[in-house]
């Protein structure tokens, strides 16, 4: 498996991004919203989808991954206190909501009725891969779908 560097300036991208990071675990404590830069970042364990394609649990493997957004006026948070830095939480999805184009709503969606709202001037995101993979015994699992597929 190679490592990801992504970058996603529009909705299109940031659906290819959301899709790398569907599943990725994240510390709380590994997050970070700072208002001077305009930047909110976060260090994730994301599960590798591609080398999981028809595996048979030899192939699973996660990655630590940062995320960054820049142009960030505002984070909201929604069942996620800052205090909690030890719990972690499984992303599902990242998308964006205009308001005034470009501007709008980064929308960081966890499991557990958890989110993370950023407020933003314009869609400007990295995703980038920091090191090795290593391996996982097991698969995300979602209600509805069938195990292994």
């Amino acid at each position: 498996m190679q490592p990801l560097k992504l970058i996603a300036l529009d909705e299109e991208d940031l659906a290819v991004v959301s899709s790398h990071l569907q599943d990725a675990v994240v510390r709380v404590g590994d997050m970070v919203y700072q208002p001077s830069k305009k930047r909110f970042a976060a260090v994730l364990n994301r599960f590798d989808w591609e080398s999981a394609q028809g595996g048979n649990g030899k192939d699973f493997k996660r990655r630590r991954t940062a995320l960054r957004f820049e142009r960030v006026f505002g984070a909201k948070l929604r069942h996620v206190r800052p205090s909690a830095e030890e719990r972690v939480l499984s992303l599902l999805a990242v998308r964006f909501e205009p308001d005034d184009a470009p501007a709008g709503r980064v929308i960081l969606t966890f499991s557990g009725d958890a989110s993370i709202q950023l407020q933003v001037e314009c869609i400007e995101a990295e995703l980038k891969d920091l090191g090795p993979a290593w391996s996982t015994r097991s698969k995300p699992e979602h209600p509805g779908t069938e195990p292994g597929s």
